[in-house]
């Protein structure tokens, strides 16, 4: 199999990027771009650190970051499995990619910028769920924000095939894969419903 090993022969292959690809970038947050960020809920946090790269979805119950300044983004680290694959990744290298998905629209914005964790008080009491506060706060300088192209979204019917849980293995029986039937199953997945709605925030 032939791979491609260089950039020249890759641009070849592929030629320029159109004028609009290249002019919707923002090198902070601006009116419309603001917008759109404010009403996602969801949105794909990857990071990269020694061991590899690692994208982690990240939702909440309204928008899933706060705008500290034009220039700033904050980002609640809800409870999850205790694994800190990103929050490891960004304490050594800071390099983060945010892609905000708001469901219905085919388009998806991407925030790049440099990330750091923080257990500042204020910072976590800006997040206040009923009394229960994040562990720590993941504070974005941004680089860029654009928005990418819909075709992605749009080939795979994302918001309206309506066949996307046909057919899914759950979590408890892939569990009961990995560990031979040790843990997971039936009861694993039973008991998940409980369990997140106990340990949400």
């Amino acid at each position: 199999m032939r791979y491609i090993d260089s950039i020249e022969g890759l641009e070849a292959l592929y030629g320029t990027p159109p004028s609009a690809a290249l002019r919707k970038v923002a090198r902070r947050m601006t009116p419309l771009y603001r917008r759109w960020i404010m009403a996602s809920r969801l949105c794909v946090l990857t990071t990269v650190g020694p061991e590899g790269t690692d994208g982690s979805p990240r939702g909440d119950d309204g928008p899933v970051v706060q705008e500290l300044d034009p220039g700033t983004l904050a980002m609640p680290d809800w409870r999850g499995n205790n694994r800190l694959d990103s929050l490891r990744n960004i304490v050594r290298d800071p390099r983060v990619s945010l892609m905000f998905f708001v469901p219905g629209s085919n388009t998806v914005v991407r925030v790049n910028g440099a990330a750091r964790v923080t257990t500042d008080a204020g910072m976590r009491a800006r997040f206040d769920k009923g009394g229960r506060q994040p562990a720590t706060v993941i504070v974005i300088a941004i680089d860029e924000i654009y928005a990418q192209c819909a075709r992605a979204l749009m080939r795979a019917g994302t918001w309206t095939r309506g066949d996307e849980t046909a057919g899914l293995p759950s979590v408890g029986a892939i569990l009961a894969e990995m560990t031979d039937g040790e843990e997971g199953g039936k009861p694993y997945d039973d008991a998940w419903g409980a369990r997140a709605a106990r340990t949400m925030w």
